[in-house]
């Protein structure tokens, strides 16, 4: 059992390099955008607005290669997807590399985007095909780890390295995924859609181990394998959409809890609070996220899926409504904050008020980040990866992936304009109802997956 589990465990690895990657992607912005605003090349430095493109076209590129992905991983494989990813990694960070002029940047963000997109979808796909279903949720879960690891890799990473060479550091992950994933297995369930059943047999033999019955698991798949191709009219069927819809649901619902906007106040919060060093602040939060989604990967499995989505949005509701409550009494002054435009906008709500009670900010802060890991995090993704039929895995989890980056763009890039119209305190309070909705949300329409096979979760949504 220790041997199957390995093999199985090292194709996982092999995957979740990709988020990894993924990761270093959404956390090489942090460290970097401050130096390239004072860089002395004219053609390279950052005014407040490019920044924030910088920051953000990431998530248009990964909105594009949600569609692709969602291409490829039912037209090439799973396996062979995961591998090609690699050369818009590469690619994007060699641009960055050679960088002349600000549009190059942006064109290798977008690059690096578009390979974080595809791997956001193709990743917990591969993984929840070849597990078996005892730890398909630890290991589902591995997906968001390995994402927040690699923004905590950048953040420290940040601190020593310059962002050229952070960027040529950046690429080592993706290359090491290319190694790896070019000796791993394709998964059983893609290779018997495509009627290649001894290709799927040996599969199974490598990642279960030679004394475990292939064939009736191989029997299994092949009951829900449906070789025909999927039409528009199909997604008439409940079996379909309502998958479909939960899916994108989740998704919608991640991005409005407003972990976005949260994370960009951190380094203001932090500062307010007399953390100096704000490169070392970002280093804690990417610290606390790592542990708390690392704990969420151990007991998922125990737990069930629906329990730490509860918990999750209680604690998120919890810690937005303090945040509310922040910004409600005690505004930060400008002197000490490196984000003065978004201040100068807080203190134009009620002018005069002085800072008195940091940590109220900080403590609502690391209980959000927490409750985020622990479920709204990588929850989604895991149930994503559950839920859809085998015949409409590509294209449904490439409409999640989408609605996923798309949000996360506007929510971005709209958070100074919902500010301006609703306060900051009113905006957090938003946030808090949003994350009261999805705990509403969880409870009446979220199935519980724990300890089921992918062909008996699909079997309750045709029954359903």
């Amino acid at each position: 059992l220790r041997v199957q589990n390995a093999k199985l465990y090292l194709a996982t690895f092999a995957a979740v390099l990709g988020p990894l990657s993924f990761g270093f992607v959404l956390g090489y912005s942090s460290p970097v955008i401050p130096e390239l605003s004072k860089v002395s090349d004219p053609q390279l430095r950052l005014d407040s607005n490019q920044a924030s493109w910088f920051a953000s076209v990431v998530t248009l590129g990964a909105a594009a290669g949600g569609i692709l992905g969602g291409y490829l991983v039912d037209q090439v494989g799973r396996k062979l997807s995961l591998m090609l990813c690699s050369i818009p990694y590469v690619s994007g960070y060699i641009v960055i590399i050679s960088a002349r002029n600000i549009w190059m940047l942006y064109f290798g963000r977008i690059l690096t985007g578009l390979a974080s997109g595809i791997t956001s979808l193709v990743v917990p796909v591969y993984i929840s095909e070849v597990s078996h279903p005892k730890v398909r949720g630890m290991l589902g879960s591995c997906v968001q780890l390995m994402v927040v690891t690699g923004i905590l890799g950048a953040y420290i990473a940040g601190i020593a390295l310059k962002w050229r060479w952070l960027a040529v550091l950046c690429c080592f992950p993706s290359c090491t995924m290319l190694l790896f994933m070019f000796f791993m297995p394709e998964t059983p369930r893609f290779l018997l859609n495509q009627n290649k059943r001894s290709e799927a047999i040996a599969s199974l033999h490598f990642l279960r181990g030679p004394h475990v019955d292939h064939e009736w698991e191989c029997r299994q798949i092949e009951d829900n394998v449906e070789e025909e191709g999927l039409s528009i009219l199909e997604f008439k069927n409940p079996s379909i959409y309502r998958p479909l819809l939960i899916g994108v649901a989740l998704m919608f619902f991640q991005q409005v809890t407003g972990i976005n906007a949260v994370m960009f106040y951190a380094e203001t919060i932090f500062e307010d609070a007399n953390f100096k060093d704000s490169r070392m602040a970002s280093v804690v939060v990417g610290s606390i996220q790592v542990c708390f989604t690392a704990v969420a990967a151990l007991i998922i499995d125990k737990t069930g899926r629906k329990v730490l989505l509860y918990i999750s949005g209680f604690i998120m509701a919890l810690s937005t409504a303090l945040f509310g409550l922040y910004f409600k009494m005690v505004l930060p002054t400008p002197s000490n904050s490196s984000h003065p435009d978004l201040l100068f906008t807080l203190n134009t709500v009620a002018p005069g008020t002085e800072s008195s009670l940091p940590w109220l900010a900080v403590v609502s802060l690391g209980l959000f980040v927490a409750g985020f890991a622990l479920g709204w995090g990588p929850i989604p993704w895991l149930v994503m990866s559950e839920i859809f039929p085998l015949k409409a895995r590509g294209i449904s989890s490439g409409a999640c992936v989408l609605t996923n980056w798309v949000m996360a763009f506007f929510v971005t890039k709209e958070f100074h304009d919902l500010i301006g119209l609703l306060t900051a305190y009113g905006t957090f309070w938003l946030f808090s109802a949003f994350c009261c909705m999805n705990v509403i949300f969880t409870a009446f329409y979220v199935p519980e997956t724990k300890g089921r096979t992918l062909e008996q979760i699909e079997a309750y949504f045709r029954r359903s």
